[in-house]
């Protein structure tokens, strides 16, 4: 029976592995056993940003609606609350869209939140 011999594949296994890992310094992108860590290390990295990106527009969208109600005078919860009472369903994309881009209209929607919301006394007053 012929002796099989595993060159060709390690060679295009070890191949493939310092091509992902082009452009990493030292011997990250020289040497197979550290090449080989760090592109794992990075598709882990990947995976897990991914994910947290979703997370870190949806807050960055929080911050661009909060100063644009506050701006009109109004807190980011109770316009959010007064939204809700209104019936209005924007996602916060496109509000913090509304905020950065259109100023008169999202000062249109913050008027409509204010209508909406039960006038209580014993919320604290924002600074205009």
């Amino acid at each position: 029976m012929a002796r099989v011999k595993n060159a060709v594949n390690a060679h295009k296994k070890r191949r493939v592995v310092l091509e992902r890992a082009k452009g990493y310094r030292g011997q990250r992108s020289r040497l197979y056993r550290k090449a080989k860590e760090q592109v794992i290390h990075s598709l882990v990295y990947s995976y897990r940003d991914r994910r947290a990106r979703k997370g870190d527009f949806r807050r960055l969208w929080i911050q661009r609606i909060n100063a644009g109600s506050r701006a009109n005078g109004l807190t980011y919860n109770r316009f959010i609350q007064g939204l809700g009472l209104a019936g209005i369903e924007v996602d916060r994309r496109m509000l913090a869209e509304l905020a950065v881009n259109e100023p008169a209209a999202f000062a249109t929607l913050v008027q409509e939140a204010k209508k909406a919301l039960p006038k209580d006394t014993s919320a604290p007053a924002v600074a205009s």
